[in-house]
């Protein structure tokens, strides 16, 4: 198929030597590549129970056949590990430019595996391979390492980087690019920094072959505009995110106060309105007509957002209604390199452990100059950061507060109560990776549409058809913005590669890909005893708003979660029968 360079780059950081080898086939024509395709490579490569933070674990950055082309919305890149947060299968996503770089570059994927002695950049150059020292960057924030590395290097070269958090292997760690851009979930980038890779440099000038150039070209064309420049999608451009943060109050589903309630009496200091107000610049990633990067800049500092998921988790959750405050807490874990939706979510769970005597962490909700602080004592493990950073799990362990520590499989929650969305804590409950909003987003039909939100009627099959949708949407790797459909993808798959797949053939392969994730983490040990929620939510009603009063009754999520794993076709207990793996050629 075209749209593919059928070559792999294996990097072994141990003896800093590398060779490429023809990609998969087989496995890319039932995975097509992304989340998919990568799951497929550390499923097969992984021995089960690899400590995530060994050499032994894998670190894997693969595109897709879009990647690289005209295809609205294709320029991100997927990374995958086991997850040192979880243990869990754990794919990441990042935008900005650093994917097609790749792909012109030569390579479909780069596999690293192993561990540097000493902390090093590793630098791409089409077919030329060099490994660089990196004790001058070692300890700086990503802002100051990517400038570093393209004032070095030259501006053509796309940077990958972790900042102090990696280095120290927070659990929260995440990978920048583009300075802005994050694959920010389960810990990513900690596995970077147990193989001491500071930095990944890459520069490529190849490019990408399709198939039918000229038939590509004016058919995605015509796409973009009649199906990506839609009022179905370009409130990312007018509004961004934090259109959410009014929609969520609105509908009683935003995190305040730790999950204690789902209405905010200050969200309008947080809003969209609040953000537009602070713009100050418009960016895009790489092959996207949508533009949903908003620059935003206060006097307390600068940022490319804050995203809904900050402006909840690291708001409304923890009791912020300044946006000066939240752009300063989401610039300094940018530069940390941190997950806002963890760290936003652990220390709203500290206040809430300090407030109520639990444990006392000096954190109260609302009170910014403490807050403000968290994010370097997590990165750089002093203070109350070397706690804070073992993530609301851990914490709970530790002190109590298991009842109301929000997470699923040690993973934090997201923006959306889902006892205002009971379809939401069914997708929370399933995620491969824990509490996750990218598998399926069933609050967008149920809080923010005109399907019943307190009911568990039809949403196991809602939740299902939406992660297998969304598993080849990541598989492709499409930006979640562009709320595209089977047939588009089939369709600029098709044109791409110049096979035939049907929208069915995708949501087959969809399917598959969530089934194969699901193989990795019952071989690591999880079971359906996993698939839960903490017990604020089975046992606390919301108080105030559209959703007072509400909460999901266990035995209607037990109902709710019984009748998944039958359509799914796994056993009671959680696991895929050997009748679906044959079926699905796991």
């Amino acid at each position: 198929m075209m749209g593919y360079q059928n070559k792999v780059l294996r990097v072994n950081l141990s003896s800093k030597s590398w060779s490429t080898e023809p990609l998969n086939m087989t496995w890319a024509k039932k995975y097509i590549g992304g989340k998919g395709l990568g799951i497929k490579y550390l499923y097969e490569e992984l021995t089960p129970q690899t400590d995530p933070f060994s050499p032994e674990n894998k670190l894997i950055f693969m595109t897709a056949p879009l990647t690289g082309t005209t295809v609205p919305c294709s320029g991100k890149l997927a990374i995958i590990s086991r997850s040192p947060a979880t243990g869990t299968i754990l794919d990441c996503s990042i935008g900005g430019h650093i994917a097609s770089e790749i792909k012109f570059a030569g390579y479909d994927a780069v596999i690293l595996e192993g561990a540097l002695d000493e902390p090093g950049v590793l630098k791409i150059e089409d077919d030329h391979i060099t490994f660089l020292p990196a004790d001058d960057l070692w300890g700086k924030g990503s802002h100051e390492t990517e400038t570093a590395l393209i004032e070095a290097h030259g501006k053509d070269m796309k940077v990958i980087s972790i900042g102090p958090a990696g280095e120290n292997l927070s659990t929260m760690a995440c990978i920048n690019s583009d300075y802005y851009r994050q694959a920010g979930r389960g810990g990513i980038g900690s596995v970077m920094g147990s193989k001491k890779l500071k930095g990944f440099l890459v520069k490529g000038t190849g490019g990408v072959q399709v198939h039918s150039i000229q038939e590509a070209i004016t058919r995605i064309n015509e796409i973009m505009r009649s199906d990506t420049l839609t009022d179905d999608n370009l409130w990312a451009y007018t509004d961004g995110t934090a259109m959410l943060v009014e929609m969520s109050h609105n509908t009683g589903i935003l995190p305040t106060h730790n999950f204690q309630d789902g209405t905010f009496g200050a969200y309008q200091g947080i809003d969209s309105e609040a953000m537009k107000k602070a713009r100050s610049g418009k960016k895009a990633c790489g092959s996207c007509a949508l533009g949903c990067g908003n620059f935003t800049k206060t006097g307390r500092g600068a940022v490319e957002g804050p995203e809904y998921e900050t402006l909840a988790l690291c708001g409304s959750s923890c009791g912020i209604g300044e946006l000066d405050a939240v752009v300063k807490f989401n610039d300094l874990c940018d530069d940390m390199g941190l997950d806002t939706i963890s760290v936003g979510n652990t220390t709203a769970f500290a206040m809430e452990l300090t407030e109520k005597g639990i444990k006392d962490f000096g954190l109260r909700f609302g009170d910014v100059e403490s807050y403000l602080k968290v994010p370097e004592l997590i990165a750089r493990k002093e203070g109350i950061g070397v706690e804070l950073g073992l993530g609301t799990r851990e914490l709970a362990k530790r002190y109590g507060g298991e009842d109301f520590a929000m997470q699923v499989k040690g993973l934090e929650f997201p923006g959306y109560e889902p006892r205002g969305s009971w379809g939401m804590g069914l997708a929370y409950a399933t995620s491969d990776r824990g509490a996750c909003h990218m598998r399926a987003w069933p609050v967008a039909v149920e809080a923010y549409g005109d399907v019943d939100a307190f009911t568990v009627e039809g949403k196991a099959q809602l939740v299902m058809e939406m992660q297998n949708s969304n598993a080849v949407k990541f598989s492709l790797i499409l930006c979640d913005f562009w709320a595209a459909g089977e047939e588009a993808m089939a369709e600029v798959l098709n044109l791409i590669t110049g096979a035939d797949y049907t929208a069915e053939e995708l949501l087959a392969i969809g399917e598959r890909v969530v089934n194969i994730a699901r193989a990795f983490n019952i071989r690591e040990g999880f079971t359906g005893t996993h698939d839960t929620l903490p017990n604020r939510i089975f046992n606390d009603a919301l108080k105030s708003g559209a959703t007072a009063g509400k909460k999901i009754p266990k035995e209607d999520f037990d109902r709710m979660l019984a009748e998944y794993y039958h359509l799914r076709g796994w056993t009671a207990e959680g696991i895929i029968s050997d009748e679906k793996a044959a079926v699905l050629e796991l």
